[in-house]
């Protein structure tokens, strides 16, 4: 994804076990590597978690892609 994604958009990288089939390679996105997680950002479940990450997509989206 050498554009980024969506906000929304499942990434192309996450595998059916939920890993990234990138990790720790080089073709690893610069910005899924300075993500740091914290229990802020990933709550007490998956599903807070993405709550947090469709928000963080969307204050970050460029103004084009606000809806």
């Amino acid at each position: 994804m050498p554009h980024g994604k969506p906000a929304g958009q499942r990434c192309a990288q996450l595998m059916a076990d939920m890993r990234c089939a990138v990790f720790g390679q080089p073709q690893r996105p610069a910005f899924c590597g300075g993500l740091r997680p914290s229990a802020e950002m990933c709550g007490d479940s998956r599903e807070s978690a993405m709550v947090w990450l469709t928000r963080l997509e969307q204050a970050t989206a460029p103004a084009a892609a606000v809806r």
